[in-house]
């Protein structure tokens, strides 16, 4: 039963569920805990199903959560905060209910929301305080002190500086082990037939869609997707259990398999991935005690897992996670000026429906529709690949992949979209676009086999539309990219074509392009 007056409102937003938050080492009655569904959350971008559907019941468990230990906290549904527009105005009216006199907020991972908050206290008639999330472990104040707008940097450089600093695979002489940094080149194996036999049933979890599908219906937020399942973990428990699930279960192949793609097991979905990006993004869990437990796993299992499994997936946490957030914070007041390629082609339909004759796409945005999942692979060289070598507006790009995955937030999703995935930074992010014709698809996966498209042909009916894409997509861009160093070989390629044979590339390629819908 809430009480009529309280002095402290402390807002939780739906990615901020860190129990371990120092909010959360005292109890004190004169605080009011608040989670809220809100329509501004649901209309920024239309979402999966799925993605809503976990946040909101990862929500309302962690609101029962806190009620149940003790604290006050009120927990708004959709159908409670749908009459108010923003979050600022239902706050407002909050302040008014139970006589609030200072408002806290933890710092929002997102610039908009960032934005929002801090505007919102600046005209507020009461006191406002910010709190940092204490979850990521390159902090906020390190990413404003290192790292300058417009600036490149390298990821292995900063991966290796984080290694040091919280000593994680490192030796008694502060020396990484293994002996090497970066085990990346022997992780890039393709399944073999063999190697289908064994791949684990993924760990899942049941949530209940129905009551939420409604709630969204009547509310009339639009959205996409298989709404029937939402397997995600949505509380501390369950990630700590998918945690210990990928340690025993999966970690001892993922290096080796962590690039591979296959639509010939019931499990292509989840392979060998640990699928704990939800739980890590909305804080249910913390980086650090993710790599502390994969690091002890592997120290404990030398025989069973390799240094090369280990490293592999630390370094997708420890570096990139924490190395992205930094290039999103240091750029994103800049980021209206990121498409450094001029691409402004529409995203074809099938990204909606996977309805398109490419295999490898309608693979990977059914499992994509499915499941709100995709693992990296996928969604860099396949989905990624695709939009980049046709030329799709980066904006539209954002949008779909915001949407459409249900780890996905801003700060992680924007950086590696318009950087590593679209090079529409112009290379704040990589060094090179990573783009790829058919010959990559057929090599890490088994997608080429059940294509009408024939992976080897450039031109023709039959020819795989990535080959002629992605030679045209080099053409139409040589005079950016002919003298960066790791494009000699395309750029040998290129300048040993004849002009007949540049002219049919590129008549090919702009004829796939005005018949995208059609692929």
């Amino acid at each position: 039963m809430m009480k009529k007056r309280y002095k402290h409102l402390r807002l939780v937003l739906g990615d901020q569920l860190n129990i371990k938050h120092s909010w959360f080492k005292h109890k004190d009655d004169e605080v009011l805990y608040v989670l809220a569904e809100l329509k501004q959350e649901q209309t920024y971008v239309k979402h999966h199903g799925q993605k809503i559907i976990a946040i909101f019941t990862a929500m309302e468990k962690f609101a029962n959560a806190l009620n149940k230990s003790g604290y006050h906290c009120l927990h708004l549904n959709l159908d409670e905060t749908v009459e108010f527009e923003s979050l600022p105005q239902m706050l407002t009216n909050l302040f008014t209910q139970f006589s609030i006199t200072t408002f806290e907020y933890q710092r929002p991972d997102e610039f908009r929301l960032l934005m929002q908050l801090r505007d919102f206290c600046t005209i507020c008639d009461i006191a406002t305080k910010e709190f940092d999330t204490e979850h990521f472990l390159y902090t906020t104040n390190e990413i404003q002190k290192n790292f300058e707008q417009n600036k490149h940097y390298t990821m292995e450089f900063f991966y290796r500086k984080m290694r040091k600093k919280f000593h994680i695979l490192m030796d008694e002489n502060n020396k990484p082990l293994g002996g090497k940094w970066n085990f990346d080149k022997s992780n890039q194996n393709s399944f073999k037939s063999q190697d289908l036999q064994n791949i684990p049933a993924p760990l899942i979890f049941s949530n209940e869609t129905a009551e939420i599908v409604k709630r969204l219906q009547r509310n009339n937020i639009q959205y996409f997707g298989q709404t029937d399942h939402c397997h995600w973990p949505t509380d501390r428990k369950e990630s700590l259990k998918l945690l210990y699930f990928f340690c025993n279960n999966q970690l001892q192949h993922f290096g080796t398999f962590q690039d591979a793609m296959t639509n010939q097991t019931a499990y292509s979905w989840s392979l060998y991935h640990s699928r704990l990006s939800f739980s890590l993004n909305m804080k249910m869990i913390h980086p650090l005690e993710v790599i502390q437990k994969v690091e002890d796993t592997y120290l404990q299992n030398p025989n069973k897992i390799s240094i090369e499994q280990a490293e592999g997936f630390i370094r997708q946490i420890l570096g990139w996670r924490e190395f992205i957030r930094a290039i999103y914070w240091s750029n994103i007041e800049n980021r209206n000026n990121h498409n450094f390629l001029n691409a402004l082609n529409a995203l074809p339909d099938f990204f909606w429906t996977a309805k398109t004759k490419m295999n490898c796409l309608s693979e990977s945005i059914k499992q994509s529709l499915e499941y709100a999942y995709a693992h990296h692979i996928q969604r860099l060289m396949i989905t990624g690949n695709f939009c980049l070598l046709a030329g799709i507006d980066p904006r539209q790009v954002d949008e779909w992949y915001l949407g459409i995955y249900a780890d996905a937030f801003e700060w992680v999703q924007y950086p590696n979209t318009r950087g590593m995935s679209q090079f529409a930074d112009g290379g704040l992010v990589a060094t090179k676009p990573y783009a790829c014709g058919a010959n990559y698809v057929n090599k890490m996966s088994d997608y080429c086999k059940n294509c009408i498209y024939d992976p080897k042909e450039k031109l023709g009916e039959n020819a795989c539309p990535l080959n002629s894409l992605y030679w045209n997509f080099f053409l139409q861009h040589k005079n950016r990219f002919e003298h960066n160093p790791r494009l000699k070989f395309v750029y040998s390629h290129i300048n040993k074509l004849s002009t007949e044979e540049t002219n049919a590339i590129t008549k090919h390629a702009h004829q796939l392009i005005t018949e995208l819908n059609n692929l």
